[in-house]
């Protein structure tokens, strides 16, 4: 993330939770022009309750936020203890009290152990460096990741940044800004104008969030100029300011979506447009409401398309409040199909139900009321939320030191729960222990850190139940943009230029496989990255084309060696593979990881061959097949429903399960946490089987 020039950060381990960082310090070499936006919860936590009187402001220069305490409701101690960390960390770096802001985030009504916050304010003032990826993740309670953004824009014609560290997860609802954000910007502007810079930009995004429909009272957004870029300053409405603003609220915008689409036990974004509304106020109230609709947001969960509770949520909120709105004239679509004009439509339900299980859901409402419009954020409403808000508090015990800590054991859950859970769990235990399982490994999988280690922790459970699995993975976005940025040039995702293929195991052997080795080594497992010459592990020779003519640097496999990975996996390895492999001319090959996934399966004789990618599953067009044969695949293919990556990994599917070793073949959607377990320890599955 790029920084704004004098902001450095830091995070630190404080106590506050039993391991992950919990104590993050913002800071600025410069004096600077402050705002806030703050909960409109009345039992707002001690830091807010310091932190609103004072702003906007100038001369601020650090904000310091802690993690796994709320110091909510904790009466005059509460207070104190903020005195206590303004003044402490003033002390540390040489600044006035005054210069200090604190934001506090976590369990509500536990006094905040200060002491334990104190002893390491030395330790966060000699770590400040100009990253923000300590301090992002100290500040995280519920969150599955730490969350970071940030805009670069022309102000005054000076290059200005505005970067910005947030949380939020869940307890999260309009009239407050939702989250704990600190916005740092290098742009000189005054503290009345940052102010409502700030209010504008929030109104419009955070203000159109829900998550569950309650409101914390810690809820933050701080926002800290100290003009390091030189811009003239920005003291009055104009062209400039205007500027700055949109780039506010762009921003804004960024952090809303990513708050949403990580609520607590969320597994898709909910996006919900409202049109034609008498005016822009109405059409906002509307769209947060049906965004948090319990009905609605279960109905996500499930896939359902049920556009009722749409309108039904509609029409109660515009009886409710008075609003001239006619839900019986609204037009209704759900990922851009139409469910309901005037009247019910005909659409596919099997088609709309499988684009409802992509990771981002939109409703459209249109009115016929007039001209007002806007849009609101949410989340489905899944198991999970309920299980992490029912156990959040009861599995919260008191440590000795003053701290607190989570009890998040299995024994401490209802006899009826455990018992349905281990029994449904060690039925598929039994069922896969032992058995081989080649899985392929790309797309949005690759980027996304928290898909990352979930797909990483997905892959220990499974070694854990027995099953031995086997990973290879393709080059990704990475090896794209590293191939772009030297000009070199890919076909079908293969390298065909002989300057790149250096580059391609580079990115492949050299990068890729050693983070997944290095992440699952960190889990316990026992991984180990393989390139395809490593053993002469894949032999390969050139794939000739219909002219007769052959591409240089791309192959095909022509034998594995499954002896060197039958050794691995007899002695408890997880071998990572790269698709590079070596001919008998003595060349390297660019295999492509979908056909070497396959090759792999039919040699080891796999049980399973999985394949991630960025899909529900195999499309024919927007329609997505639960379950297929062999035969009925290899007819759709021959049929030309398929093109570019789906019709390859279509190839590969039938290819691997011709040769009688492989008996199923998954291809699901990378994009979703815990899509493995999920398609290979459920009955139903979330993608496509394929099965001889």
């Amino acid at each position: 993330m790029k920084v704004p020039l004098g902001f450095t950060f830091s995070g630190a381990h404080a106590g506050l939770k039993p391991q992950r960082k919990d104590v993050a310090l913002v800071y600025s070499d410069t004096p600077c022009s402050a705002a806030g936006c703050f909960t409109a919860n009345k039992a707002r936590a001690a830091p807010v309750q310091d932190a609103e009187p004072r702003l906007p402001a100038s001369g601020i220069q650090a904000v310091l936020v802690n993690s796994g305490n709320a110091n909510a409701l904790t009466g005059p101690a509460g207070q104190q203890a903020v005195r206590t960390l303004r003044d402490e960390l003033g002390r540390v770096l040489s600044v006035p009290a005054s210069a200090v802001l604190t934001a506090s985030t976590g369990v509500i009504g536990h006094p905040l152990p200060v002491n334990k916050v104190v002893t390491v304010l030395g330790p966060l003032k000699d770590a400040l460096r100009a990253e923000p990826d300590t301090a992002a993740e100290a500040i995280m309670t519920t969150d599955t990741r730490a969350k970071q953004a940030w805009r670069t824009v022309s102000i005054g014609g000076r290059n200005v940044t505005v970067s910005s560290i947030f949380k939020g997860s869940g307890m999260m609802h309009p009239s407050l800004a939702t989250v704990i954000a600190v916005i740092t910007t290098d742009c000189a502007i005054q503290p009345g104008v940052l102010a409502a810079s700030l209010r504008e930009a929030v109104s419009t995004t955070f203000n159109s969030l829900t998550v569950d429909g309650d409101m914390s009272p810690n809820d933050t957004v701080y926002a800290l100029a100290n003009g390091r870029a030189g811009n003239p300053s920005i003291s009055d409405p104009g062209p400039e300011l205007t500027i700055f603003t949109a780039t506010l609220s762009d921003l804004c915008l960024e952090m809303a979506r990513e708050i949403a689409s990580d609520g607590e036990g969320a597994t898709k974004l909910l996006q919900v447009e409202v049109s034609g509304a008498p005016d822009t106020t109405i059409a906002q109230d509307l769209a947060r409401a049906v965004a948090g609709s319990t009905l609605v947001k279960a109905a996500v969960f499930g896939a359902d398309p049920n556009w009722g509770r749409v309108l039904a949520t509609v029409g109660a909120r515009a009886g409710t409040q008075g609003y001239a709105v006619d839900p019986y004239s609204a037009h209704v679509r759900i990922q851009g199909i139409s469910v309901y004009q005037g009247e019910p439509k005909p659409y596919d339900p099997a088609h709309l139900k499988a684009r409802m299980r992509e990771p981002e859901v939109r409703i459209e409402v249109c009115l016929t009321g007039g001209e007002g419009s806007s849009v609101a954020w949410g989340c489905d409403l899944s198991y999970d939320y309920v299980k992490i808000n029912a156990d959040y508090t009861s599995l919260i015990v008191p440590r000795p030191d003053g701290g607190v800590g989570r009890d998040d054991r299995l024994a401490n859950y209802s006899p009826a729960f455990k018992t349905t859970l281990l029994v449904e769990a060690l039925s598929y235990i039994s069922r896969f222990r032992g058995k081989r399982c080649v899985i392929r490994y790309g797309g949005a999988a690759m980027v996304k850190e928290s898909l990352k280690q979930a797909f990483c922790r997905d892959i220990e459970l499974l070694r854990s139940a027995g099953l031995q699995p086997i990973i290879v993975h393709g080059g990704g976005p990475e090896l794209t943009r590293t191939l772009d940025k030297l000009g070199l040039r890919q076909e079908d995702g293969l390298i065909t230029d002989a300057s790149g293929l250096k580059v391609v195991e580079m990115v492949l052997s050299g990068s890729v496989n050693s983070e997944l080795v290095t992440i699952l080594n960190n889990m316990g497992d026992r991984a180990v990255g393989l390139s395809g010459k490593d053993g002469a592990l894949l032999r390969a020779r050139r794939i000739p084309v219909e002219d007769g003519r052959s591409k240089e640097h791309v192959g095909e496999v022509t034998r594995v060696n499954h002896e060197f990975l039958e050794m691995l996996l007899g002695q408890g390895y997880v071998p990572i593979i790269s698709p590079v492999g070596l001919g008998e001319d003595g060349q390297t090959y660019d295999l492509g990881s979908d056909a070497v996934a396959a090759e792999v399966a039919s040699a080891l004789k796999a049980h399973k061959l999985v394949y991630l990618h960025d899909a529900p599953g195999i499309l024919r067009g927007e329609e997505l097949f639960n379950e297929l044969t062999a035969a009925q695949l290899e007819a759709h293919l021959a049929a030309g429903a398929f093109a570019g990556s789906m019709q390859t990994r279509a190839k590969m599917t039938l290819k691997a399960l011709s040769g009688g070793a492989v008996e199923r073949v998954h291809v699901i959607d990378g994009r979703v946490p815990h899509s493995l377990i999920a398609e290979l320890f459920t009955d139903k599955g979330v993608g496509t089987l394929v099965t001889r």
